[in-house]
């Protein structure tokens, strides 16, 4: 079904956003005639609709149990959807889109609504769908749907000057469900444009995960350069499924034959496909139970089992999620070595969450683990998973986006018109510490095109505590920090940010532990979740000299240390900006040499 909203202008950049709050009331009786009520007993309604108006609005109540609600034209099903109805109070509508379907006979059925449910006051039509923004958390710089529920970036693919973003998409309310692939595209990754839903549920299930490939040679007979998609079918079993796009990514169709993979696994999903030169075959990595399973493939549609690998690999406190596969360079030498991405639930560093991955060799067949007794984590924060990179990215890049949240909290943090936003984008490659190969996640060079104004601050040396009083004017929560720290003989170094409210977050370099650690546990809003407050710490390397990048959006604070030899990512809820700085030592002193706080102009 279409997901076309006739009246919404064409929306660009992130500050776009999500559903509105009708205050139209509806009365039982219906005096719109276009619009009538049935209760049928036992929880079970029909709706009809006869009218020329293009949506029907749905009444959302968050903590109300899900409806299962079917809209039917003439006698036929054509979209299955679950709605959390409300009951008594209305958190927000969701649309519905009928404009397909004017002259026609449509019947929405409810099943499991009680009948006196404030939901049928409320439900209306309407040719509009208002999803201006009115949440105070909603990013201004990081990706995040226009409204409802996003999880796992997905598909992401360059072709012909822009890159295409997909991802987890619930376009009928604000927490999981109702799996569809969202899409919006950009020519710089900073700049985004949302476009219609790309895939949307069908009799195999709802559309988990999955993969982009520009299939240039045609190797699958859809057509020279079609964008082929590569998507889990999440039905009664997850299956592997395909559709192909001949427009540049804007309709897909679906593969009459599908699904092409399957297995006995219950946890079988999020294909990523690759080209491998050398054996000039296609190679799928799955992610099956707590192990990945590779295969390949000549012409995308019939594939082959090779091998598996994460016994006794890694971490393994859950399922393991959200494969990738990518060949780095590595720093300082002319060779390149494989990175296999492997997204773990549970099981991260603190709880939740994370992304850990492996470094070796490939041979297309089978990957090899360099360190089998290492666990090695990309993103040392609590909010930074379901990592992918783009596809046929320009210039040879690897360029990867995360979701910015974690399982343990992503249905409840205090946003209602959306929920949750991607990472910045990340240039990955590799470099060698103390004989081992590890990753590096540097910002991409696109998000220094966001600077605007600039602060300097002169040097200062910091034996006890050195205060800020401004960051910046008129500071509403959106800014990048720079410095760099040198360290004399001080044990630790630290600096807050914080807000007339004493709302802080505390950040430390602890030069005995040789650990940088991110304190959020007096932040903001956090009692949605006891998993909420925390304190995440990273390892550092050996030197007197730091250099950390702090990209600071509303709501979460990404933290990238020595280019990005350490990463961590962390939402946080201020009630009202950080807009106050204050640096302090313990053991001795340090020099901040640099510090530079950027305004950030979408």
């Amino acid at each position: 079904m279409s997901n076309f909203f006739p009246s919404c202008k064409k929306l660009k950049g992130l500050l776009v956003a999500t559903c509105c709050f009708f205050s139209l009331f509806v009365s039982a009786q219906m005096t719109d005639a276009s619009l009538s009520v049935h209760h049928l007993g036992e929880g079970h309604t029909m709706v009809r609709v006869a009218s020329p108006q293009n949506l029907l609005l749905l009444p959302v109540q968050e903590s109300a149990g899900e409806s299962a609600v079917s809209m039917i034209v003439d006698n036929q099903m054509v979209n299955r959807l679950d709605v959390r109805m409300a009951v008594d109070q209305v958190d927000y509508y969701v649309p519905v889109d009928i404009s397909l379907y004017k002259g026609q006979h449509v019947v929405f059925n409810f099943a499991r609504v009680a009948d006196e449910a404030l939901c049928w006051q409320n439900i209306q039509l309407a040719d509009t769908f208002d999803d201006s923004n009115v949440e105070k958390f909603r990013p201004v710089y990081h990706f995040s749907p226009r409204y409802g529920w996003m999880n796992d970036p997905n598909g992401m693919v360059y072709k012909d000057g822009q890159y295409h973003l997909f991802y987890q998409y619930n376009p009928y309310g604000s927490v999981w469900g109702n799996m569809h692939w969202g899409h919006a595209v950009s020519p710089d990754l900073v700049h985004w444009e949302y476009r219609n839903v790309a895939i949307a549920p069908d009799a195999l299930g709802t559309i988990f995960s999955g993969s982009c490939v520009v299939d240039k040679d045609n190797t699958a007979g859809f057509g020279a350069g079609a964008i082929v998609a590569f998507y889990t079918s999440a039905g009664e079993r997850q299956t592997q499924s395909i559709a192909y796009s001949l427009d540049n990514g804007e309709t897909f169709i679906k593969y009459d034959a599908n699904p092409v993979v399957s297995a006995s696994v219950p946890d079988f999903r999020d294909p990523k496909v690759i080209w491998h030169e050398p054996t000039q075959k296609w190679v799928m990595i799955l992610a099956a139970g707590q192990e990945m399973q590779i295969y390949s493939s000549s012409n995308l549609k019939e594939w082959e089992l090779e091998s598996n690998f994460g016994e006794d690999q890694g971490a393994h406190g859950g399922v393991w999620e959200c494969p990738d596969l990518i060949e780095l360079p590595v720093e300082g030498t002319s060779g390149k070595k494989w990175v296999l991405i492997c997204n773990i639930n549970p099981g991260g560093p603190f709880g939740g969450s994370a992304t850990q991955y492996f470094t070796g060799t490939f041979d297309g067949k089978t990957f090899v683990n360099e360190s089998p007794a290492l666990t090695k984590w990309m993103d040392w924060g609590k909010d930074h998973y379901a990592t992918v990179t783009w596809s046929n990215a320009p210039d040879h890049r690897h360029i990867a986006i995360a979701w910015m949240s974690n399982w343990q909290y992503a249905n409840e943090v205090p946003t209602r018109q959306f929920r949750s936003s991607n990472s910045i984008p990340r240039d990955l490659s590799l470099y060698t510490y103390q004989g081992e190969t590890y990753l590096r996640s540097s910002p991409s060079p696109e998000m220094e095109t966001l600077r605007g104004n600039v602060i300097k601050k002169n040097a200062f040396s910091v034996s006890r505590t050195t205060d800020i009083k401004e960051l910046l004017k008129g500071n509403e929560g959106t800014y990048e920090i720079e410095m760099t720290i040198r360290n004399k003989d001080a044990d630790l170094m630290g600096f807050r940010l914080y807000n007339a409210l004493g709302e802080e977050v505390n950040c430390i370099y602890n030069l005995k532990d040789r650990t940088f650690s991110m304190d959020r546990t007096r932040s903001g809003v956090t009692a949605f979740s006891e998993e909420f407050p925390a304190v995440t710490v990273a390892p550092i390397e050996e030197g007197n000299e730091f250099t950390l990048r702090l990209f600071v959006d509303k709501a979460s604070i990404e933290a990238f240390g020595d280019g990005g030899r350490f990463v961590m990512t962390n939402l946080v809820f201020p009630t009202e900006p950080y807009n106050r700085a204050t640096f302090y030592s313990e053991g001795g002193s340090y020099r901040v040499t640099d510090l530079r706080i950027y305004t950030i102009e979408l």
